[in-house]
């Protein structure tokens, strides 16, 4: 049983979710796997705690759109 583990920016919506949760699955259906068998877990990670280019993202990103 595969589970995907997918790190995300704190805020992520819950539509967002969705269409990622949707969209792996489907990928793994693809191969001949069921749906039943394909976990996703999601990590929301605050800003300040991914870094971008030497930066923390909530000072490099500050105006990045969270899904």
């Amino acid at each position: 049983m595969p589970i995907v583990h997918v790190n995300v920016w704190k805020g992520f919506s819950s539509e967002a979710k969705k269409k990622v949760i949707a969209g792996i699955t489907n990928v793994f259906t693809e191969l001949g796997i069921p749906a039943e068998a394909v976990e996703i877990v999601i990590h929301e990670v605050p800003m300040e705690n991914w870094g971008v280019g030497g930066e923390q993202a909530s000072k490099r990103l500050k105006h990045a759109k969270i899904p």
